[in-house]
This record gives structure tokens, sequence and C-alpha cells, in this order.
């Protein structure tokens, strides 16, 4: 190997080590966000407890041991399927800083079509659910299109157009439960249940108990599968981030942001739309009164925690599921339940604060690294490069 080669190898090597470190520095940054995250969480839960006049260690203890139960492992995960769904619907949007707050009407008003589509039996079986499940997906899409149009046309925001369609499909479900759709039954108003032939069946995966996972947990497996590769492994995931990140750049390198914006918007709500499908076709096979509300806002807590990483939101949904199904039993030892409540708040707020941390410290990391590198003094000269030709007799001094 000559010196030239040795030089090259060696600054190769140099700066493979370089990016190495910072990858592994930020490996643990973003381990240690959310994991500091929960300690201060759990650190200003105990100071609650502790005013409240209540054992913190019984406490946690007492969440931790109902919590790793098998029945309530399997409620666990049932649970944390339509909060997972509902943070990646949210996700979409937010990677092209899009900030869909409708989704809860969205899945709701397609949880209640798709319900009355599924209860009228047109098809039988596996048809019946493929069609139930596009339904829910067309009437999510829809509704959230008419925010991506309004945003393109007239410039209005998403947020307050959303927050205004959550109302209107919350009173347009309702309307068309009590006066087209609804049957009622005893005291309840809901619509026609769905035939035995077109229920999703469970799977026992938890040992230890007869109660089974919702089989909706492989479909939520298979969207943030798709999620990843589309955002990560194609064109459009592609220009919808980089609409997300700068959209002067995104319109000078060729990409249609009108159309992004429509595009995503619809993506969004025809996700969000299969939100209510868990317990739909898996569980109560109606729509009622007693039908789970609130899942979309919760997607957007969860969308936050897991920073729109389909991993990330997946743990962030078991442990939201694991907090919300586990908080019955403080009641047993004299403890509000609202405690989980505050635990929660306390995860969000700490992990977004950490996170913002994490990237200052990225920041001012690289900048250093930057600097140290201008500072250092030049290195040895390289090889001289062939002699020049001597000078002609008449040229020279």
């Amino acid at each position: 190997m000559t010196e030239r080669d040795h030089g090259t190898g060696a600054g190769m090597g140099t700066f493979l080590d370089r990016m190495l470190g910072r990858v592994r520095l930020g490996g643990w940054l973003a381990v240690a966000a959310p994991v500091i995250a929960i300690a201060f969480a759990a650190l200003i839960t105990s100071v609650v407890l502790l005013v409240a006049g209540k054992a913190p260690l019984e406490a946690f203890n007492a969440l931790a041991q109902y919590g790793t139960r098998p029945p309530t492992m399997v409620l666990i995960l049932n649970t944390a399927v339509g909060y997972y769904i509902s943070a990646l619907a949210v996700a979409i949007g937010f990677r092209m800083n899009l900030f869909n707050i409708g989704v809860d009407g969205q899945y709701r008003l397609a949880a209640v079509v798709a319900a009355s589509f599924g209860g009228a039996a047109l098809l039988p079986g596996v048809l019946n659910i493929i069609a139930v499940v596009v339904v829910a997906m067309a009437v999510g899409a829809l509704w959230a299109a008419i925010a991506g149009l309004l945003k393109v046309t007239r410039g209005v925001s998403e947020v307050i157009s959303t927050i205004m369609l959550n109302a209107i499909a919350t009173g347009l479900g309702s309307w068309l439960i009590s006066d087209h759709f609804g049957v009622l039954t005893g005291n309840d108003i809901a619509t026609r249940p769905i035939p035995d032939d077109a229920h999703v069946p469970g799977m026992p995966l938890i040992a230890g108990t007869a109660q089974l996972v919702n089989g909706f947990l492989v479909l939520a497996v298979v969207l943030g599968v798709a999620y990843y590769v589309l955002l990560n492994r194609t064109r459009f995931g592609f220009e919808l981030r980089a609409t997300g990140q700068s959209e002067p750049a995104a319109v000078a390198s060729g990409v249609g942001v009108k159309k992004m914006v429509v595009v995503t918007m619809i993506m969004s709500g025809a996700v969000a739309g299969l939100i209510g499908m868990p317990e739909l076709l898996g569980q109560s096979f109606k729509y009622s009164n007693n039908f789970p509300a609130g899942l979309g806002f919760t997607g957007i807590a969860i969308a936050l925690l897991g920073r729109n990483n389909p991993v990330g939101m997946a743990i962030g949904a078991l442990l939201w599921s694991f907090l919300d199904n586990s908080s019955n039993t403080l009641q047993l030892l004299d403890i509000s339940k609202e405690i989980v409540a505050i635990m929660q708040g306390v995860i969000i707020l700490s992990v977004i604060i950490a996170y913002e941390l994490v990237h200052r410290y990225r920041n001012v990391a690289e900048q250093r690294r930057v600097s140290r590198q201008l500072a250092a003094p030049p290195g040895p000269p390289g090889p001289a490069g062939p002699s020049a030709p001597p000078a002609p007799e008449g040229a020279r001094a």
C-alpha cells in the first residue's frame, strides 16, 4: 500500500468512526429521552400521591400487579390496537405538518355508516367484513377530504376546519342513528347487529386466560409496516416529508403541494376510518351510545409520545392502554384513578420537553465538533507530486 492509499484509508476510517460515534450518541439520546420523561412523570405523580397522603410505592405496585395479570394483558392489547391505529392516522398528517384534529369525528361517523351497512347483511361472511372495512375507510377519507379542500382552495386552517367537522360529525352520527339506522333495544338505540358470519375471530395469544386478543391486531401490525415503508421507501413518502420540512423547497423541486395536502388528508382520514373496526367487528358488533369515544384525541397524544415513529407509537399505545386499564385497581387502595390521568399528562409534557432538550444538545454537540475541526492545525502535507521538468537553459535565472 502506498503512502497515499494509507492516508486515504486512515481518513476514511476516521470519517466512519465519527459517523458511528454520532449514530451511537443519537441512538442513546433517542432512548434516554422517553425513559427520562417517564421517570420524571413517575416522580411528579409520587409527589402528588404524597401530598394526598398516599404511598407512591404501594400505588405503583398495585398498577404493576394488576397490569401483568393475563386477563388484563389481553385487555391492554385489545385497547392498544385502536389507540395505535388512531396514532397512525394522526401521524400521517403530522409528518407533513398537517394537524388532523378531526380524527375523532372521522372514525365515529365512519363507524356509524359501516355498522349500518354491516347490519344490513347485504353480503355474506368475509365479503361483509371486507365491505364494512372499505365503507369505513371511504367515509373517513371523504370526511377528511373536506378539510383538505378547504385548506387548498380557501386557505382555511385544517385545525379550525377539523375541529368544526368533529362537531358536525357527532351531530350527523346521532341523527343517522336516531332517525334512520337505529333500532330501539330496551333503553338503548343501536344499529342492527352484524351477523355472526361477519365477526372477526380473536387469537389465543396470552397464556393463562381464555380471553382472546382482537384479530385486528394483525391489521395494526400491517398498517405500521405499511406506514414505515410508504414514508421512508417511496417517492410519495419523500415528497410528503419534504413538504412538511420546507414547503418552498418542495415547490422549487416540483412537488405539487396542494395535491399533497389533499392526498395526505384523504390517507389520514382513511386510516382514521379503521379506528372503530376492532370494536365494531371484534367486540360489540354494532354502533350504540356505548361505542368508544375520544380515541382520536388519544391518538394525538400517542403520536406525540412516539414521535411519529411506528415502533415508538406502538410502545406509547401499550403504555397508554396499560395506564388506562390498570387505573381502576387504584380505587381498591382508596386512591382516585384520576392520578393516572395526571401521570399521562405529565408524560406527554415531559417527552416533548425531553426531545426538545435532546434536539438542542445534538445541535450544540454538532457545532462544537465542527468548531474543533476548524480549529485543529492542518495535518502533514501529502507526498510530493511528480517533479517538474527542468527549465530550458535560456530561461534559468
